[in-house]
């Protein structure tokens, strides 16, 4: 049995080289959700290939998410055992993450939503075979085209359209960096609406993209 899961999420990975992820599991469960609350949403998401998105989108979600994505193979264990150092003397207290783009993209693509060492080993197996597997550009195109930014908003296309109106592919630094700065909490923040909070948080985003590479 064991080995038939694995054999599965190898060809499963592998079918994603190809082929775009219909759906995730938030995507999911975030309707079941809305039934039980009264507020339900549907799921908004238009993929686009990495070509019709702007590079300005992906300098930003790399300055906001994950610096050395470029630069390490799926984890950055410097940033792991710091969270790991500072979440040890913050109890009771919100935790600090230190999850890659490529660690949130196994998340999204394969798995539940949860913190439990199951959940945690099943992504660390899913980020070495999509490193392994995919390479740099599929994930961030992945990425990109599979992550929660506001209620029902799935992938930068539907993100683009709601608040900003426009294209992917159209997007400027400046709208870039304000959507990637809301990604810690899309459903609270709003890059159309951006608190002082957010809009400094962008700010501090955009400089730092001028000295982030990307795939080619």
């Amino acid at each position: 049995m064991v080995l038939t899961a694995i054999v599965f999420s190898v060809l499963l990975v592998a079918a994603y080289t190809v082929i775009h992820p219909p759906i995730t599991p938030l995507m999911l469960i975030r309707p079941i959700e809305g039934i039980f609350s009264g507020e339900f949403v549907g799921i908004d998401r238009d993929w686009k290939n990495y070509e019709d998105i702007s590079p300005h989108v992906f300098r930003a979600v790399i300055s906001s998410e994950d610096g050395k994505f470029m630069k390490h193979n799926g984890f950055d264990w410097k940033a792991i055992d710091r969270a790991r150092r500072v979440n040890a003397m913050r109890k009771g207290k919100k935790l600090i993450g230190a999850s890659t783009i490529s660690m949130q993209t196994a998340k999204n693509v394969f798995l539940w939503p949860g913190r439990n060492y199951v959940r945690k080993a099943l992504e660390a197996y899913f980020t070495v075979l999509i490193e392994a597997v995919w390479g740099k550009k599929r994930i961030l195109e992945i990425y990109v085209n599979s992550i929660e930014w506001g209620d029902g908003i799935y992938g930068i296309e539907a993100a683009s359209q709601e608040f900003f109106k426009k294209p992917a592919s159209d997007l400027t630094k400046q709208e870039a960096a304000l959507l990637a700065s809301v990604l810690p909490n899309p459903r609270k923040w709003s890059p159309a609406k951006p608190s002082p909070y957010i809009k400094k948080r962008a700010r501090s985003i955009q400089g730092r993209m001028n000295g982030v590479s990307i795939p080619k």
